[in-house]
């Protein structure tokens, strides 16, 4: 879906006083958080703030003890992963791992028949299907990956199996896509690929980004949240939360 599709109006993603308890340990707190169709929409916070809890809240990975998930207008608090995943809300990694033996067009094809309701095992048809090729190349060659679309999988460097993994994502047509640190364990020219990569995705998908690389997170993202303690602190445009003095004494730094 193009930018000029979007409801701005509506939030595509609402959260209402979700809570997550552990035990003793609240991981999110009656927390509050929404973010508008379209936009890149960052994460931040501390270890431990609850941001890997939250996101496995949002994709279904985890049921929550109290509040509401509504995504696309649609309240989707007690709905599975998968059919939030049919619903258009896909997390990068959530629909399978990379399948190493299988080549870069291959695992982008099985994104495809996941999207056409054909479940994962069947995979033979997706290593003969011409069908299935033309739409996997367009992705790929949309990606920059065109050209490692005979390479097994398991062949490819680091940070392009993440950019992979989200190929396979966008394979499946989705309307927001989660992405839990697609840079995490990332070289200095990794991570640059992937911020290009990703910068090319921002004005097609809304995309719910949580980072540690803060390069990134400034360099991407269209509005932040701020979690502390499963709370959000602070929202606001990368340059409201960069003056934000109480989420530079609760994160940045002084610089």
């Amino acid at each position: 879906m193009g930018s000029g599709g979007w409801d701005v109006t509506e939030p595509i993603l609402k959260i209402s006083n979700l809570t997550k308890n552990f035990g003793g340990l609240v991981a999110t707190d009656n927390l509050n958080f929404e973010m508008m169709a379209g936009e890149l929409h960052a994460i931040i916070g501390p270890n431990g703030a609850g941001k890997t809890t939250l996101i496995n809240q949002i994709s279904g990975m985890m049921k929550s003890n109290s509040g509401e998930i509504r995504f696309d207008g649609q309240d989707i608090t007690h709905k599975t992963a998968s059919k939030r995943c049919h619903a258009g809300l896909v997390r990068s990694f959530q629909i399978t791992s990379i399948l190493k033996n299988f080549s870069v067009a291959e695992n982008v094809s099985l994104g495809i028949q996941a999207r056409q309701g054909h479940s994962f095992k069947f995979w033979s048809p997706a290593k003969s299907d011409a069908a299935l090729r033309e739409p996997a190349m367009e992705i790929l060659n949309a990606i920059g990956l065109g050209e490692r679309a005979d390479v097994q999988a398991g062949n490819l460097a680091h940070g392009e199996q993440r950019q992979l993994e989200i190929a396979m994502a966008l394979a499946t047509s989705p309307k927001m896509l989660l992405l839990d640190e697609p840079m995490a364990g990332m070289g200095v020219q990794e991570s640059g690929h992937m911020i290009e990569y990703l910068s090319g995705l921002k004005s097609k998908y809304s995309i719910l980004l949580i980072e540690h690389d803060m390069d990134a997170v400034f360099a991407l993202a269209d509005r932040i949240t701020v979690l502390v303690y499963g709370r959000t602190i602070a929202s606001g445009t990368p340059e409201e939360i960069r003056a934000n003095e109480d989420v530079r004494d609760a994160y940045l730094g002084e610089n």
